[in-house]
């Protein structure tokens, strides 16, 4: 059963599509699918307020409709790539919801749980399905959907990914998605996956453990990503960083929490909820 059978109601395909700014005619094709893939992505922020104000976010439909399409908010990979599950399933596209190791830096794939979720997508008419993916947030994310095909590679708007197999214990396939990094010149992988479907309860688990507790980054600090047409912006507690498209980077750090929140509200599009405290407190003899 889709999660959007759970509603009284269907998906509101047209306010999804509002948010966005997509007036394009919906097919369930590869051109819809890539051009609703990175609309979201440039639309829709990256953030973990709720998570750091204490609150495990909603990954009810209704609340992610109100939360993401009807405020001035954004969310994490839980609540973006379920919302845009939803989105495809009433467009026309069959979604498979998957679970991911994020292994960025890992020795060992299986050091890591699985912690990111993702999205199979087939198209009617076509044997491949695509992995999208509209909730990693990092300057190292799809912006495309990729042909789940071993070698595929990709490159949208100076970003180069490909899918590769790697050895593991289990009956199914791992695979890997990998991006390259042009200053090194070698492929990174970024997150480990196998096909097996999983479902809203799961999601609901995994949801609330790395909303609440006191081991996840996302319950300690402030994260917003936003990517751009021209930029990639990151703001890890007070740190600011933008990454422009050639790669150039300038980093400052903001003052106190009224920078934050103008920050939030100019650069991400994220009005921060009232009375939250969003920055860490400074430890003795750090900054200036």
């Amino acid at each position: 059963m889709a999660d959007h059978d759970l509603l009284d109601s269907p998906f509101d395909l047209d306010a999804y599509r509002a948010r966005l700014g997509h007036t394009a005619e919906v097919r369930p094709d590869a051109d819809t699918l890539r051009a609703l893939h990175l609309a979201h992505i440039r639309t829709i922020p990256f953030e973990n307020l709720d998570a750091l104000g204490g609150t495990v976010p909603s990954l009810a439909a209704e609340d992610l409709a109100a939360k993401l399409l009807g405020g001035r908010r954004g969310g994490y990979c839980y609540e973006h790539n379920t919302l845009f599950a939803l989105a495809l399933e009433a467009a026309g596209y069959g979604v498979t919801r998957l679970t991911a190791r994020v292994v960025l830096g890992a020795e060992r794939f299986t050091s890591r749980p699985r912690t990111h979720m993702a999205l199979l997508v087939r198209i009617p008419g076509e044997a491949e399905p695509y992995l999208a993916d509209v909730g990693f947030g990092a300057s190292t994310g799809l912006l495309h959907p990729l042909p789940l095909v071993a070698g595929a590679e990709a490159e949208a708007a100076g970003r180069r990914h490909r899918l590769v197999h790697a050895p593991h214990p289990g009956p199914l396939d791992l695979w890997v998605l990998e991006a390259y990094d042009a200053g090194k010149g070698e492929w990174q992988a970024q997150y480990a996956f196998t096909v097996e479907p999983f479902v809203h309860a799961d999601f609901e688990m995994v949801n609330f453990y790395i909303a609440a507790s006191p081991r996840s980054p996302f319950s300690r600090r402030l994260y917003a990503l936003r990517t751009a047409a021209d930029r990639h912006l990151v703001l890890d507690d007070r740190r600011l960083t933008v990454t422009a498209a050639d790669g150039t980077a300038t980093t400052r750090e903001l003052a106190d929490e009224a920078e934050a929140r103008t920050v939030l509200a100019e650069d991400f599009g994220i009005t921060a909820p009232e009375g939250m405290t969003l920055l860490k407190p400074r430890v003795a003899g750090e900054g200036s």
